[in-house]
């Protein structure tokens, strides 16, 4: 069985999310992950993302750390980093959340900068940074809006330059 048609099976099953009861889901990525060789990346970022998503976070940060450690291709890399980051966030190590998140904003630009932004948010201000996650959250939203961008742009820009006076 290619890649290709496992993938296409996990993201049909992913389609269908809603409707399933989380144990129940679990059981069908459970069923699909076996397909996969053992220490398997692909496999083990999904079934972290499968526990992510029903909310066993405990779970789902060894396999997160298992895909990265593995090699995943760049545009699934970039999600596990994302979902590690928020679930180690949602497990108390906001530290470890906002390290990952900020080195991820320098790795490089795609269409998730903007949800790197948002979690990044999220970590600073469970830090006690609230300006500063504010102020990315501001600027993300700017470049989504159909008036007022340069504007919002500009207010983000200056809640931070505020935080450096």
């Amino acid at each position: 069985m290619s890649d290709e048609n496992w993938q296409r099976r996990v993201d049909d099953l992913w389609d269908v999310f809603d409707r399933h009861e989380p144990a129940d889901f679990l059981k069908k990525m459970e069923a699909l992950v076996s397909e996969r060789p053992e220490g398997d990346p692909l496999a083990a970022f999904e079934l972290a993302s499968a526990n992510d998503s029903i909310g066993t976070e405990g779970q789902a940060e060894p396999l997160y750390r298992v895909a990265l450690a593995g090699g995943l291709p760049a545009a699934k890399r970039r999600r596990a980093t994302i979902q590690l980051a928020s679930t180690v966030r949602n497990l108390g190590q906001i530290e470890e959340s906002i390290a990952l998140l900020s080195a991820e904003r320098e790795a490089g630009s795609d269409e998730l900068d903007d949800a790197v932004d948002a979690f990044l948010a999220l970590a600073l201000a469970d830090a006690g940074r609230e300006r500063e996650g504010l102020s990315l959250a501001l600027g993300a939203l700017s470049r989504h809006l159909p008036r007022y961008n340069r504007s919002l742009a500009n207010y983000a820009r200056m809640l931070n330059d505020e935080d450096d006076a």
